[in-house]
């Protein structure tokens, strides 16, 4: 890979200086991945608990340190992210903080003049959504957002499938999620020692610790702050924003979305139901099943992490659901490809490394798979559907400008009160 010599200046290697900010256990997976590849040097590390950074910094000096046959100490530490983004040999960090923290970090990383992987949602509401897209090309950033199923053959081939036109014309989509968050209503426990809880709230309202929130030491499971509006957007912003990201691919909107937003009629306690509409006439229907299927005149195709399945005019072309099914799922795409894309206009992106896609922008200056576009229009698709359930209105939606349309919503839905010092302007 060529380096351009802006990157080889900041680290005194010549690799891509890394940083990470938030030390929990998917930040633990983007490790391992980013210390594997050759052309990054993992420099800093950042969290607001001690034992959760001690143990980033504990694997990145023992995997430098197995390298080079002799002990590493160059990994330096940090609770708060404003001093790792201050310290020279950055040239970009990897931000897998709660969702509430990563529009303030991600602007204030672009800022710094560091390019950025951060992990989706890319932001916890439409208004940081446009105010980080509005920062990285100000700054002339690179951002890939963690939605890593877009560097998955199963979900390109799906997609190209759609944008071909072989299944027809699209009359509606399924997306298969969890369902939205709740306020939090966590009673207060004892203070975690060597935890900074004041900073893990950040712009978060003051409320007493609870370990749901932020598990003690270092834990192996996702923690479920997720389930709160304060700090996420429960399942529809977690896995809605992995599969509304595949609907928007396969519809071709990722610079655009939905125009019409309509709640169930159980609003209040639905955990499916929400129906967008497109300019386009499109329906895209919020459902249980896992997954995401396109609906079009001549066929269907459904989607998900190592599954497929692809049925024309009533015959199954291929299936792929469980491992006892056959052929494998790569061969099963090499076919499809084969027979239905061989001399397809319309031909997407194609990435099979998240992470690389990310190291190989940082030298071209070209926005990766996942860009800031991307990750800010999906995003603003979860947080549309969030709003449905959260105030069962339907609502028209403008995606040119970014705000409602037709005397319906409240733009104060489209950001959220901060406290203390922080704010998303």
């Amino acid at each position: 890979m060529f380096l351009s010599s802006r990157v080889r200046a900041a680290s005194p290697n010549g690799k891509i200086g890394l940083g990470f900010i938030g030390c929990g256990i998917q930040s633990r997976g983007l490790l391992s991945g980013f210390l594997g590849k050759a052309e990054t040097q993992v420099v800093a590390v950042c969290d607001v608990d001690t034992n959760r950074r001690e143990g980033h910094r504990k694997t990145v000096e023992e995997f430098y340190g197995r390298q080079s046959g002799s002990g590493f100490k160059g990994c330096a530490v940090y609770n708060d992210f404003r001093e790792l983004l201050a310290r020279g040999g950055i040239d970009a960090v990897v931000v897998a903080t709660p969702d509430h923290w990563h529009a303030l970090i991600v602007i204030a990383a672009a800022a710094a003049g560091k390019d950025v992987y951060c992990e989706k949602p890319l932001t916890n509401t439409i208004h940081e959504a446009r105010a980080v897209v509005d920062a990285i090309s100000r700054k002339q950033r690179v951002l890939q957002t963690g939605s890593q199923q877009r560097s998955s053959r199963e979900f390109r081939v799906a997609c190209e499938l759609v944008r071909n036109g072989v299944i027809g014309r699209i009359s509606r989509v399924e997306a298969g999620f969890g369902g939205p968050p709740r306020p939090c209503d966590l009673a207060g426990e004892a203070a975690e020692p060597g935890l900074d809880w004041d900073l893990w709230l950040g712009p978060a309202p003051l409320r007493d610790y609870n370990e749901i929130l932020s598990p003690r030491g270092v834990h192996k499971h996702f923690p479920m702050w997720r389930k709160y509006r304060e700090y996420g957007g429960g399942m529809v912003t977690d896995w809605g924003a992995h599969h509304l990201d595949i609907a928007q691919w396969g519809l071709g909107m990722d610079e655009s979305g939905p125009v019409e937003v309509r709640p169930p009629a159980d609003w209040a306690k639905a955990e499916q139901g929400v129906r967008m509409t497109y300019a386009n006439g499109v329906e895209l229907t919020h459902i249980a099943e896992n997954g995401v299927t396109f609906f079009g005149a001549d066929g269907e195709v459904y989607v998900n992490r190592g599954k497929f399945r692809l049925t024309l005019r009533g015959e199954q072309k291929a299936r792929f659901l469980a491992k006892e099914d056959q052929p494998a799922l790569a061969a099963q795409l090499d076919a499809v490809e084969a027979e239905f894309l061989g001399s397809a206009k319309v031909r997407l992106r194609a990435s099979t490394d998240h992470k690389a896609d990310f190291l190989a922008s940082i030298a071209s200056r070209v926005q990766p798979i996942a860009g800031p576009e991307v990750g800010a229009r999906t995003v603003t698709c979860c947080h549309l559907v969030n709003l449905a359930y959260f105030h069962g209105q339907t609502f028209r939606w403008d995606p040119a400008a970014n705000q409602f349309a037709g005397g319906t919503g409240n733009p104060a839905w489209l950001t959220r009160e901060y406290r203390g010092p922080w704010r998303v302007a």
